[in-house]
C-alpha cells in the first residue's frame, strides 16, 4: 500500500478511527475512554472535526478539550499520569505512520505532542485547585 499525506476530512476520520480502536484495546486506556464514552459514532466525529481544524484550519471546533480532560481525571480520582500521555502519544505517533506520510502527518504527530503536553500540565494544575 502506498501511504500519502492527510489530505481530507476522511483521511483524518479513518485515522481517529483506527487510533481509538487501539486505545479502546489498550489495556492501560481502554477503560478511561471506555467508561467515559457512552455515543463512540458521536465521539469519533467530534474528533474528526477537531482534528480537521487543527490541521487544515478551516473547519469551526466547538468544545473544550481540557475541561473533559480534567472531568474524565477527577472521575477517575486523579489517576491519569504521564504514563496515560505517553501510551496515548505513542498510539497516535503508530497509527499515523500506517496509514499516512507527508507533511499534514508530521504536522498531526507534532500537535498532538504539544496538545498532549499542554493537557497533562493544565490537568495538574487543575489538582491543586481542588
Amino acid at each position: 500500500m502506498t501511504k500519502s499525506d492527510i489530505k481530507t476530512r476522511a483521511d483524518i476520520f479513518q485515522l481517529v478511527s483506527k487510533f481509538y480502536e487501539k486505545v479502546r484495546k489498550d489495556d492501560v486506556l481502554g477503560p478511561f475512554f471506555n467508561e467515559t464514552i457512552k455515543d463512540w459514532d458521536s465521539h469519533l466525529d467530534h474528533l474528526t472535526t477537531f482534528w480537521e481544524s487543527s490541521l487544515f484550519l478551516k473547519t469551526k471546533y466547538y468544545g473544550n478539550p481540557l475541561e473533559a480532560h480534567v472531568k474524565v481525571d477527577a472521575a477517575h480520582n486523579n489517576a491519569i499520569t504521564e504514563l496515560h500521555f505517553g501510551l496515548w502519544l505513542n498510539l497516535w505517533f503508530q497509527t499515523i505512520d500506517e496509514l499516512f506520510v507527508g507533511d499534514y502527518a508530521e504536522n498531526a504527530k507534532r500537535r498532538a505532542r504539544k496538545m498532549g503536553t499542554f493537557l497533562y500540565l493544565k490537568i495538574f494544575e487543575a489538582r491543586t485547585k481542588n
